[in-house]
Formats: C-alpha cells, sequence, structure tokens
C-alpha cells in the first residue's frame, strides 16, 4: 500500500508538471514511471490501488498510439511491418514501445472506465492498423513454418488481449470506423489467406470474430457502403478453386460471422450476402469438403454449418404453409396447437444448402452434421418439420438416397425419422410408404436393416402401427419375406452357408420376426391375416435358431389366441423332437408354455395335445443327468441347467393340473404321477440300485427344515448329490401344495441378436431373488445359498398342510428309498427320516386325509416302502406305520387294508 501510495504521488507531481513540458521531456517522464508503476503491479500480485488509473489509461495509451503512428508514417507495408515490430518487441533491453504495450495490456484488465479511456485514445484504430500489417506482410523467416520466438508470442498475446478487451465492447468497434482498416482486414482474410502469416491467422480470425459479435448499427452500414461482404465472397470463390477445404473454411467462416451477427440488428449484410451468390459460395465450399479425413476435427467446418442453420430462421416473414394432415394419426396430436415459443424457420435458401449438401454428398461428417442440424431445427420449434417437409420435403427426398450414404448416417437419419413419432407424436405416411419401399427392395441390408428397426420402434409406440402397418402392406411384405427365408433355412438344415446366414442377413431376419411380433401382439386381426397366408409352419422353423425364438415365440403365443390347439401342437412336438443337446431350446419352449397355460381356457387343449406326455418325456430323456461326476453329453452341461429344465417340465405339469379337475383326473388315472416318480428316480443323483439297505442306529435326528438349513447355509460339507435330490423334493413340495406354477426360482436367459453371450452355463444361471425360493444354486458356494422359505418351520411344520395335488405326495414316497448313497449311509436315512416326517405332518389333519382319498398313498408305502415298513427296527418303520394308521383310520383303501 505505501508502494501504490508513493506512485500516485509520483503521478501527480508529473500531472501538474506535464503541461509546462516539452512533448519530449513529457514522454521521458512517464516512460520512466512506467517500470516502477509495473513492479509495483507484480510485486502486490496483480491488484491495483491506484486513485489516477483512468489518467494514467489515458496517457500511457495516447502515447503508445503516437508511437505506432510514427513508426508507420511515410513507410512502405514492409517496412512499416519490420518498424512495429522492433517498436513492440522486448529485444534484451527494454524498449519504450514494449513498455507502452504492457502498461496497457495490464490497465486493459482493470475496469470498464479505464478502458474506455483507452479506447477513447485512438487505440483501437491504431492496433487495426497494427493487425492488418501483421497479417498481410508476413517476414521472410517465418513466413513458411509459423515458428516465432517467445518474446514474439509474449507481444502477439498482449496485442490480441488488448484487442479483444476493445473490440467487444461497441465503443471499441465505433472507433474502427475513422480508419479503412477493418474492412481491408476483411477483405484481406478472402482474398491473401494462401499469401499472409501463419503465425496470425488464428489471433486476427479471433479478433475479427469479437468485432463481428459487437456490430453496431453504424459499422453495418460502414461495411455495406464498402461493399465489403461482396468483395470477400467475391474473393473466396477464387480461394474456393485454389486452396485446401480446410483453409476456405476458416476464411469464410470469418466473413459468414459478420453476416450472421449483424442479423439482429439489420438484414443488410445478409441480403449484400445472398444478392451476391453467398449461398452458392457456401455450397462450394462444403461440398469441396468432402472425403477430407480431418473434417470431423474441423472447428471452422462445423462454425460455417452451424452458422448455417442458425440463417435458416433469419427472414422478415413467417412462413405460411398449409399442409393435409393424413389420417390416421395418434390420438394426442394436435396440429393447431403445436405451435410453441421457438425459433421458426424463415430462410429457405438457407436450409437448401443444407439440404443439398446431403443429396450430393457421401461424405459421413458432413451428412451427420446436416442430420444434427435438422433435428436442432426441429428442436427449435416442432412446427419447423412441417414447414420444411411441406415445402422442401427434406426428409422424404433423403429416403430415396439414403441407402447411398455410409451406415452410420444411415442409422442418424432412421433415428430423426422415428424421432417424428416418438417426439412430435406424428405419423408421417409418406414419409413410411417410401421406408416400406425401400424395406421391399432391400438394395443395401443394413439400410433395409436399419429401416426395419425404426418401424418397429414406432410399432412399439402405440397400437394403431398395428393397423397402418397391415392395411399399408408391409405385414404382408414382411410375411412373403419370411416365408422365404424360413424355405431356405428348411433346405439348409444340417448345412453351413456362411454367406447366407451370418451377419446382416441373419440380424434383418430376426428383426422382420420382431416386427411380425410386435404386429400381431394384442392384434387379433393380424393373427388371423398370418395365418390366413399359411404363415404358421414356415414360422416354426425359426424355433431352432437361439437369436430368432424369442420373437417366434412371441409370434406363436399370439396364435393360441384363435387356436390353443395349434400353439399346443407345435410347442410339445418341438419339445418332443428337441435332442438332449438342446437344453435351451426346451427351456425357451417351456417358458413360452407356461406363459399361455395360465389361461384356463388351454388346459384341454394341452391334454388333447399329449402336452403331460411331451412333459414327462423330457424328463425320461434325462436320465442320468444329475449324475456326480455328470458322464456322456451331461459333462458339458452345467447341473443348474439341468434343474432348471427339471423345475420348467414340473412346473408346466402343476400349470397345467392347476384349478383343472379334468387335467388332474386325468393325470391320476393314467398313472402319470407313477411315471413322473420313476422318471425323477432316474435322474441319477437318487439310488437306483436293488441293493437292500441296512438299517442304521442314527446318531441324530433333524427336522427337514433343520436339514435344509444345513445343507444350503451352514459351512456343514454337503454332497451334489443330496442337494440336488432337496431341490427336487423341494419342486414335489411346492406342487403338493399347487404353487409351483407360481414360483420363479431362475432369470431369463438373453437370447437376442446382439446381445451378451450365455457364458459359463454352470454360472450364470443366477437366481432372481424371491421369498420362497433359493437365491442361488451353486454347490461350490454354500454360505447363504438357501433361502427356501422366510422360517422354513412355517412350511415343514405346519399343523394343517393344504394338499392340492395328493399324487404329488405319492412321488415322494417313491422317491423316498431312493434318498440313499453308498458311503453316506448315516446321512441318507437321517434324511429319510426327516422327509418320512415331514409326509406325516402333510396328514395330520383330518382335511388332509380326505384329499388323499383314492390318491394310493397307502399302495405306494407297501410297495416303496416295504424293507422299513415291514422291519419294526428301521428308523423309517415308527413314521411310516403312523402315517399308514392315520390313512388306514379313514378306510380310504380297503383292499389295501385287505
Amino acid at each position: 500500500t505505501l508502494q501504490w501510495e508513493t506512485l500516485g504521488r509520483q503521478f501527480v507531481e508529473y500531472e501538474q508538471v506535464a503541461p509546462f513540458l516539452i512533448p519530449e521531456e513529457q514522454q521521458r517522464r512517464l516512460v520512466n514511471f512506467l517500470p516502477l508503476f509495473l513492479k509495483a503491479w507484480e510485486q502486490s500480485a496483480g491488484v491495483i490501488v491506484f486513485p489516477n488509473i483512468q489518467l494514467l489509461a489515458s496517457e500511457v495509451s495516447k502515447l503508445l498510439t503516437k508511437e505506432i503512428k510514427r513508426n508507420l508514417n511515410g513507410k512502405s507495408a514492409e517496412e512499416a511491418r519490420m518498424a512495429l515490430e522492433q517498436l513492440l518487441q522486448q529485444k534484451g533491453k527494454v524498449e519504450d514501445g514494449h513498455l507502452l504495450l504492457k502498461s496497457v495490456y495490464l490497465l486493459s484488465q482493470t475496469d470498464l472506465s479505464t478502458m474506455w479511456n483507452i479506447i477513447g485514445s485512438g487505440l483501437p484504430a491504431a492496433l487495426m492498423q497494427c493487425l492488418y500489417l501483421f497479417f498481410t506482410f508476413p517476414l521472410k523467416k517465418n513466413s513458411c513454418d509459423g515458428e516465432i520466438s517467445e518474446d514474439e508470442t509474449e507481444t502477439q498475446e498482449m496485442l490480441v488481449k488488448i484487442m479483444l478487451n476493445m473490440y467487444r465492447e461497441e465503443q471499441g468497434v465505433e472507433e474502427l470506423l475513422a480508419a479503412d482498416k477493418l474492412q481491408s482486414l476483411i477483405i484481406a482474410t478472402a482474398s491473401l489467406w494462401d499469401q499472409c502469416s501463419h503465425s496470425w491467422k488464428v489471433p486476427t480470425g479471433h479478433v475479427l470474430r469479437t468485432i463481428s459479435k459487437a456490430q453496431t448499427k453504424n459499422s453495418i452500414l460502414y461495411l455495406q457502403a464498402v461493399d465489403c461482404i461482396k468483395i470477400a465472397i467475391q474473393n473466396l470463390f477464387k480461394l474456393a478453386d485454389t486452396l485446401p477445404a480446410c483453409d476456405v473454411c476458416e476464411a469464410a467462416s470469418i466473413v459468414l460471422c459478420f453476416v450472421k451477427d449483424s442479423y439482429p440488428i439489420s438484414s443488410a449484410l445478409l441480403m449484400e450476402f445472398e444478392n451476391n451468390d453467398g449461398y452458392q459460395l457456401l455450397l462450394k465450399i462444403l461440398l469441396k469438403c468432402e472425403g477430407f479425413q480431418q473434417n470431423k476435427g474441423d472447428p471452422y467446418l462445423d462454425e460455417i454449418l452451424d452458422m448455417l442453420t442458425c440463417l435458416t430462421t433469419c427472414g422478415k416473414t413467417e412462413l405460411k404453409v398449409s399442409g393435409n394432415i393424413v389420417h390416421p394419426q395418434l390420438p394426442h396430436f394436435d396440429f393447431d396447437q403445436m405451435r410453441s415459443a421457438g425459433m421458426t424457420v424463415k430462410n429457405l435458401q438457407a436450409f437448401q444448402v443444407l439440404q443439398s449438401i446431403f443429396q450430393k454428398s457421401n461424405d459421413q461428417h458432413l451428412c451427420g452434421r446436416i442430420l444434427s442440424a435438422i433435428g436442432t431445427i426441429w428442436a427449435w420449434n416442432t412446427v419447423n418439420f412441417f414447414l420444411l417437409e411441406w415445402t422442401l420435403q427434406p426428409i422424404n427426398q433423403f429416403t430415396d438416397i439414403i441407402h447411398f450414404k455410409p451406415q452410420p448416417v444411415q442409422v442418424q437419419f432412421f433415428r430423426l425419422v422415428e424421432s417424428i413419432v416418438l417426439d412430435l407424436s406424428y405419423v408421417p405416411h409418406e414419409i413410411l410408404k417410401k421406408v416400406q419401399c425401400l424395406i421391399k427392395e432391400n438394395v443395401v441390408p443394413f439400410c433395409t436393416l436399419t429401416a426395419l428397426r425404426c418401424l418397429l420402434s414406432m410399432t412399439k409406440k402405440d397400437l394403431l402401427f398395428s393397423d397402418i402397418f397391415r392395411d399399408s402392406g408391409l405385414l404382408g411384405l414382411l410375411l412373403a419375406l419370411l416365408r422365404k427365408q424360413a424355405k431356405i433355412l428348411r433346405k439348409s438344415a444340417g448345412t453351413h452357408l456362411p454367406s447366407l446366414e451370418e451377419g446382416t442377413e441373419k440380424e434383418l431376419n430376426a428383426v422382420m420376426l420382431k416386427m411380425v411380433a410386435a404386429l400381431t401382439v394384442t392384434s387379433v386381426r393380424n393373427t388371423v391375416v398370418l395365418k390366413d397366408y399359411g404363415m404358421v409352419p414356415y414360422i416354426k422353423i425359426f424355433l431352432d435358431d437361439e437369436c430368432y425364438r424369442s420373437a417366434t415365440l412371441s409370434i406363436l403365443e399370439q396364435l393360441s389366441v384363435i387356436n390353443y390347439e395349434e400353439y399346443m401342437s407345435i410347442i410339445i412336438g418341438a419339445l418332443c423332437s428337441s435332442t438332449q443337446g438342446e437344453l435351451h431350446l426346451k427351456l425357451d419352449l417351456l417358458k413360452s408354455l407356461l406363459r399361455i397355460l395360465e389361461s384356463p381356457k388351454s388346459h384341454s387343449a394341452f391334454r388333447t395335445c399329449c402336452g403331460f406326455d411331451g412333459l414327462l418325456s423330457l424328463l425320461s430323456d434325462m436320465e442320468g443327468a444329475l449324475q456326480d461326476p455328470p458322464s456322456g453329453l451331461w459333462t458339458a452341461v452345467g447341473q443348474n441347467c439341468i434343474l432348471e429344465l427339471v423345475f420348467y417340465t414340473l412346473q408346466g405339469i402343476a400349470a397345467a393340473l392347476h384349478l383343472d379337475p379334468v387335467n388332474s383326473n386325468f393325470f391320476q388315472r393314467n398313472g402319470l404321477f407313477e411315471k413322473m416318480a420313476e422318471d425323477l428316480g432316474s435322474l441319477g443323483c437318487f439310488w437306483t440300485q436293488e441293493k437292500c439297505q441296512i438299517p442304521l442306529t442314527l446318531e441324530k435326528t433333524r427336522t427337514f427344515a433343520e436339514f435344509l438349513d444345513a445343507a444350503f447355509c451352514s459351512s456343514e460339507p454337503f454332497p451334489t448329490w443330496l442337494k440336488n435330490c432337496i431341490w427336487i423334493l423341494n419342486f414335489l413340495d411346492h406342487m403338493i401344495k399347487g404353487t409351483l406354477h407360481l414360483e420363479s426360482y431362475f432369470k431369463d436367459r438373453k437370447t437376442e441378436m446382439g446381445e451378451a453371450s450365455r457364458g459359463d452355463q454352470e454360472g450364470a444361471q443366477t437366481q432372481e431373488e424371491h421369498p420362497f425360493a433359493f437365491k442361488r444354486l451353486d454347490n461350490n458356494s454354500p454360505a447363504s445359498a438357501y433361502r427356501l422359505w422366510g422360517k422354513p418351520e412355517e412350511k415343514w411344520e405346519m399343523e394343517d398342510c393344504a394338499i392340492v395335488h395328493p399324487g404329488a405326495v405319492c412321488v415322494m414316497v417313491r422317491l423316498l428309498p431312493k434318498l440313499y448313497k453308498e458311503g453316506h449311509s448315516q446321512l441318507s436315512q437321517e434324511i429319510q427320516c426327516a422327509v418320512v416326517s415331514y409326509i406325516q405332518s402333510l396328514v395330520k389333519s383330518e382335511k388332509s386325509r380326505q384329499v388323499m382319498c383314492g390318491s394310493g398313498l397307502l399302495r405306494t408305502i407297501i410297495s416303496s416302502c416295504q424293507d422299513a415298513f415291514l422291519n419294526e427296527s428301521h428308523p423309517l418303520h415308527l413314521p411310516l406305520t403312523r402315517v399308514f394308521e392315520k390313512l388306514a383310520s379313514q378306510a380310504i383303501e380297503p383292499d389295501v387294508l385287505r
């Protein structure tokens, strides 16, 4: 502070004596004062505490202006350029010019009042003349490589910063009008770009853009009076014939800035631009950019496109167009209420440049930027879509040529088309007809695929599109194409045709199926069309390929709405004809079947189409699948996947039996519970040998709930075979209760094109969270793996269990003696006792015993557990006898009692 106070007093003394000094002495004292000022500024971290700072700024700026003019006076341009460089640069010993420049540089960053004093000194015009010379007349030493010294760089940065600070103020721009160097510099950029100083190109562009943003009415009149834009355009036409595209873009962007920025004040420069073929110039320049690899990183190209996009809204009058809204339209579409606040298109000439570039160029970056510009224009005001489409029809016309464009451009274009529906809620019927023709012609498969994905997205938006695409013939077209592909697939079954079924063609088939699925969902009329086309035999051909399966099943499920028998025949037939290794095909078919069985109306069709026999045959085909260690084909299949197949098979049976007395009676009467027990017992985890089990004295006994908890939650090691048995018993228990068809143990697999591959079969089957389900199946991670019920004892120790399917109790009894493994005798008999105790709890109540009437449970106990039932020393004898006595007390099976 003391230092600033001292400087303040010294400057006051200077002010007092200055009027009495000759100019040379006055200048000497001021120049001698400046080093002290700069030192104080550096030592106070850039904080200036100087009461007379505005006067100081005025004096220093006037002196710098005077020195610049003195060095320019009477010299040629080249000599003046050299003199300015010597004046302003630091050459060993600090020169007066550099000292003045640095002082003005610091003072220009203080406050606005100080800046106005600098502007009023005449410095804006003087520095503009300096910039013109530096830009237009390069020194020989750096005219080619553009390298400049550190001192030159510092000088350049200070000059440019001072000009930017001055010219962003309207007053600073007005000061330029006294000289002619502004229009001279603009014209020079448009004519001498290839001859100018390379190191001054960017700074000059920066300064001129700053001036452009601060234009005033007077500055516009000035540029108009000297035909600045007209001359610049004429020169740019010449440059466009000789210079690389990137250089022409850089020069043209400066001129275009003055046109665009001036429009809010006056349309004069825009009119001059338009009257002198300005749009043709831009079209020529932009088309010249086609094919250049650096386009994507060229900021000047992007700047021109952005300014051109803005010019589309520059016009005196609103466009008045009226179009015919073709119906049907989405329910919430209302054109009369669509006009919103925002810029509207008023300048079709500017937009035609964008449109012409897209039509004539195949450059990925150029075309992509045009589409982005159109999206931006729509975003400004939704009415702009209609203003453009009802006049120039850009999207309609682009559809005819989109297949010639690079793939990323095709994707971007169809996203734009999609946004018409998703964002504007408008159905562009004419555009959709052209897209449909594109799909029909299929000139470029990738383009067809992208177009179809666009229509698929629309179809999912609203059910209205199911009618639109049926009436337009798209549904029929897709069915015809799928019929052709299905025939090819049928002929090539068992052979590998890479050119036919790989890449884009395969994806196209998948999307066509998805489209048909989307068109038939909830549309009985479209499903009838599919059936009337005779497509059912062809659609089911696609079941074999996993990438087609989800959509194919969706189509067949819609078919079930009009004909359950045909659906069941297809699915059951596919299940029965599937090979042992087609595990995931079976799973997908079963999941589809479960969705249809949710409707009670489907149960009869399931039975008449041999659905029960078909599902039980799946269990038969899995004989030995759960052996430990696995063998044969099952070695490559994770046991979790096998358990999943067992679960969905039993779940399908349970769903078909649910609340259906006819099916339940059929299943019981035909001995299918016995067949189920036989098939489950042959899976490989149950004991299958005839050797009698030797009764043991159990060291400890546990309830089944405790047993389950120990098997899945504790660190106690449990063999794999036993865990698999417990899973199956768990499935059976839910079947007994009538809840198996409601359970969800396994997450759905992803099988669509482009989605993640299945990965490791053993680890991929992570289970969903469910209050009555295991969290996961992982024999290697017992901790926290078991979550059968919230409180197991609430299920396994029920006082009064509701038995829905008594035949499933018989299945559990038949599996009881098979809960055994050599080497695990103690554990085997312990689990057997736990299961028998649970069965005993099932028949405790009179109600449950009545339900068991006619189930054949007594006969099952005698035939399946005869050794234990007749051997009083066997651990199972007593609990089995109690079960027998409770059932016998009801006299429900007299023949068995005899």
